[in-house]
């Protein structure tokens, strides 16, 4: 038997830099969405955040963005989704602190709760680096990879691990929500 999650199932889809996952958000959200399912993708806060001043990082910056991405989080929540696809979380942000600064501070590891997530979704660095401003480690993403899987062991959470092709990375998300969204049909 699953565990039983509050409305609405929380998803979150982590990995290194250009690994396909806001991509998959909104593939997914689609389909979810096709099906009638509320499915609601929640962007990736840095890039508003960024959006409106200068990509300059300091430990300020990553603890406003946590704080936004879970202010994201709440906001779709409260417009009634059924299904939140989180496209990043805190744990980002605290592996991004980690890797920047050596060290994540006490506030933002206390808002990393990576098993508050009914299925935390780990993308592969398997498909190529697409470049962005706000990328930077296109050398290292095998080892951020481990970083991230470093982190959900320690917080007891198992991810789904994503790879290849956007269709299989899809498939293999679709069946993962079929347990609990058992309306949906095989993908």
């Amino acid at each position: 038997m699953l565990p039983t999650y509050p409305v609405p199932l929380r998803l979150a889809i982590v990995g290194p830099e250009s690994c396909g996952k806001s991509t998959l958000a909104a593939e997914l959200g689609a389909a979810l969405q096709a099906q009638g399912i509320a499915a609601a993708w929640v962007p990736e806060y840095a890039r508003e955040y960024y959006a409106a001043r200068a990509y300059h990082v300091s430990p300020a910056d990553i603890l406003a963005i946590a704080r936004g991405q879970l202010a994201a989080e709440a906001a779709a929540a409260a417009a009634g989704a059924q299904v939140l696809l989180c496209d990043t979380t805190v744990l980002t942000c605290r592996i991004w602190a980690q890797v920047a600064f050596g060290a994540a501070e006490p506030a933002l590891l206390a808002l990393d709760r990576p098993q508050d997530y009914a299925l935390t979704l780990l993308a592969c660095p398997d498909i190529p680096w697409q470049p962005d401003p706000l990328r930077s480690h296109p050398q290292q993403r095998d080892w951020l990879f481990g970083l991230y899987q470093q982190a959900l062991a320690d917080a007891g959470v198992t991810p789904l691990l994503l790879a290849g092709t956007r269709q299989a990375r899809l498939a293999a998300a679709w069946r993962a929500l079929q347990p609990w969204l058992p309306q949906l049909p095989n993908f």
